[in-house]
Order: C-alpha cells, then structure tokens, then sequence
C-alpha cells in the first residue's frame, strides 16, 4: 500500500510549541488515534486522512477515486456493506461510504481543527479504550482478513494465512460461561455472514427471467467454472474470518489452523449456503437473485449441484435458528480427525468447548432431538466436498491454463494443488 500522503498532524500539536522548537511527539498522539477504528471500513486505523480516521487501505483507495478517469458503479442495489472482509468487492460503494463519512480532497487536516474538534475526537478514544479494558478478558479483536500464502512457501514462512496470536480464551469452559462463549461464536457468525437473514428475507422475490437464466446457460464451460470460483471464494473469505473469532481457534498451531481450513472452510460453506436457500421454489441467492439449478448447466456438473441443493433443502428442513447454525458451524470446522494435524490434541479440547456450548443452546431452546440430525449431516458434507475436489480434478485436466492464470489464489490454495486433493479424497 502506498505511504505517500503526509501524516497526521499531533492533535495537541500548536504553531507557539512549533516556533519554540518543542518536540512533537506524534507517535505517542497516533497510537491514541489508532484505538479508533477505520470510519469506512473497521480495520486498524492509521491516522486522519482527508478529514477522516482511516486506515492506510482506505485511504488509498479514496487517493486513487479522485482521478477524473476513475468511474465506479455499483452492481447490486448500492447498499453493499462495506467492511474489513467486503471493502473490495465494491468500490463504488465504499466510495459512497468515504464520501459519506466526510472524507475529502480539500479536507481541514487534523492538527488544525478547533479545541472542541480535538476534544470530541479523545472524548472517543477515551471510550474505545474503556471498550478494549472490557474485553480484554473475553475474546480477542478480530484481526483483518491477511493476504494468503502462495501453497509452494515452506511452512515456517506461511503466516500470511493465520497470523500468529497469542493465547486470548480459556480452552476449558465452565457450564455457568457455556452461555458467554455461546454468545460469542453467535457474534461472531453474524458479523461474518455475507447477508442477514431479514435481507435474504426481502430478496425473496427476486428470482432471475428465462432470459438471464439462458445467458447463464450460454456461458462456456470454462467461463462458468471461473464465474462460480470466484462466488466460491467470496463465501469462503468469510468462513476464514469467521474461524479467526472462534474461541480457541487462534490457540492451536499455525500448521493446524491452515489444515483446519484447507479441509474444512468448504463444509462451512455448504452449511451457510442453507440460510441463503428457498425451500418454497427450490433456489438459491446467487449474484444478486434466487436461481435454480438450471443456472448452473454450463458447469457440466449435474450431480453435484443437484446433491448441494437437495442439502441444502434437507438442512433448511431442520429450521436451526441463527444461534443453532452459529456454533454447529464452529463444531463443523473443528474438527480433530481432519487430516494433517499435528496437535489433535488441542483441536479437540477446543472442540469439546464447542460441543458443551452446542449441547447448552439446544437444551436452552428445547431441541435435544436435533444433535443427532446435526450430526449425521457431517458425512455427508465430506461426500460433497470429495464430489466438488473431484470435478475440480476433471475440470482442471481440460483446462489447466484457467485453473493457473484465472483462478482466486485462495479457490487454489485450499482447493487447487495435485497434494491437496489427494488429500482431501482419501480422508
């Protein structure tokens, strides 16, 4: 990211200390401004930029929106959230929402806003300081979502997937906290899902004409595989940002984490995909509308999109409430048979804290009967993802190239490599 523009002035900072040669100590004045967020996006912020608290990828991003050859357009309904996981799928709309914060050009900088600026401005850091005292013994801050790892850099430099985090939650949970720790995951899984379920409850109707249908149909085989990769790895961000706040997951080894993902975050990714289905016409919100599985026909994949909807259709079956969903997600990426572990161990002492929090949600709401179903869903997600690893295997044997070049480097991280699916089909 570039680091041109000029950093932000020292909020106590006065032209009389300056003329005095009083040292400045703007470090110390940032490290308070930096305890607020990003106003656009909630990331680590960095300073003010053009009139507003931002982090560096914000303010970049709003550095570059002001060339007069740069036009944007929302392809949604430009009311696309925008947050740490979101804020590039949709520059228009973070556009909207930089503008909208107060973010400008000619912006007064901070160094020269009135005392009463200045004052509102630690009036917040002060309350965002009293916020991280409060949580300090519950979970830890999420961190933004980190650029991910080449699959060809040896283990020891492969932090770019799951940072390192020291240990932030108790493994053992006590019953009287089984309720803390299930608010958490529950926090977690809302703030990380692509749509609340009030919004795919409007866009009920919404359901793509025969002729958009046919044009999906019209697409190539290679076309249609890249188009649905991308969708693909847009949910599984989510399900990586979502692992990084389960209690205990940023406690086991990197190696774990990684492995933990590579063979779980498409599981999750089925089980969520049941929020967004309609049992009533058998579709699924995809690109914006409902479609059936006849929009999927290009994929030459038949079977496979017709076993994801019918379980998807079986899951909604169920009516799992959002809290239901929330920790039966965690329990499904949390896995100790998953392969390559190295502390299987530690994966199922977390595990077991999922498992007791699971068990309290399910007896609070009067569905004891509903953990046995849950649980003989798992087979069949492995039965999907092993379908899904194998038309990948055919797909990429007939074109190799778009697999390579066209491909999100992180559908090829977790799903892509000849050893990762040799992997992920014999386990």
């Amino acid at each position: 990211m570039e680091n041109d523009e000029p950093a932000s002035p020292d909020p106590s900072h006065d032209s009389t200390q300056s003329k005095r040669g009083s040292p400045v100590h703007k470090k110390s004045h940032l490290t308070q401004i930096e305890v607020i967020p990003c106003k656009i996006c909630g990331d680590k912020s960095s300073g003010v930029h053009y009139g507003v608290i931002t982090c560096e990828g914000c303010k970049g991003f709003f550095r570059r929106s002001q060339s007069s050859s740069v036009q944007y357009s929302c392809s949604r309904q430009s009311n696309c959230p925008i947050d740490r996981a979101s804020r590039n799928r949709c520059q228009s709309c973070r556009l909207k929402k930089c503008v909208a914060q107060g973010m400008s050009r000619d912006a007064v900088k901070f160094g020269r806003m009135s005392k009463r600026q200045r004052d509102s401005l630690f009036a917040e850091v002060e309350r965002h300081r009293q916020q991280q005292r409060l949580q300090a013994n519950s979970v830890q801050e999420p961190q933004p979502l980190p650029a991910y790892r080449s699959s060809k850099e040896p283990r020891e430099q492969s932090s770019h997937l799951i940072p390192p985090l020291p240990p932030a939650y108790p493994y053992s949970v006590e019953p009287e906290l089984q309720e803390e720790l299930s608010a958490s995951i529950v926090r977690s899984h809302r703030e990380t899902t692509q749509y609340r379920p009030e919004e795919l409850q409007a866009l009920r109707w919404k359901v793509f004409s025969r002729e958009e249908i046919h044009a999906y149909q019209s697409k190539s085989v290679d076309e249609m595989w890249q188009h649905c990769a991308v969708r693909l790895t847009d949910a599984v961000q989510y399900v990586v940002e979502f692992a990084k706040r389960i209690p205990g997951f940023r406690q086991l080894c990197q190696n774990d984490q990684i492995a933990l993902l590579k063979s779980g975050s498409m599981e999750v990714v089925l089980v969520r995909m049941s929020r967004m289905f309609n049992t009533e016409n058998n579709t699924v919100f995809f690109d914006g509308k409902f479609a059936g599985t006849e929009l999927f026909k290009s994929l030459a994949c038949g079977d496979l999109i017709a076993a994801v909807f019918d379980f998807a259709h079986n899951l909604c079956a169920l009516r799992l409430t959002e809290q239901q969903m929330a920790v039966f997600t965690a329990l499904v990426l949390l896995n100790a048979d998953r392969p390559c572990l190295e502390d299987r161990d530690r994966v199922q002492r977390a595990r077991r804290d999922l498992e007791l929090a699971l068990n309290h949600i399910l007896h609070r709401d009067n569905q004891e009967s509903l953990l046995h179903k849950l649980y003989q869903r798992v087979p069949v997600l492995k039965s999907l993802c092993a379908l899904h690893i194998e038309k990948l295997r055919w797909f990429r044997q007939l074109y190799p190239l778009t697999v390579h070049s066209l491909f999100p480097p992180l559908y090829k991280e977790l799903f892509g490599s000849d050893t990762d699916i040799q992997t992920l089909t014999t386990h």
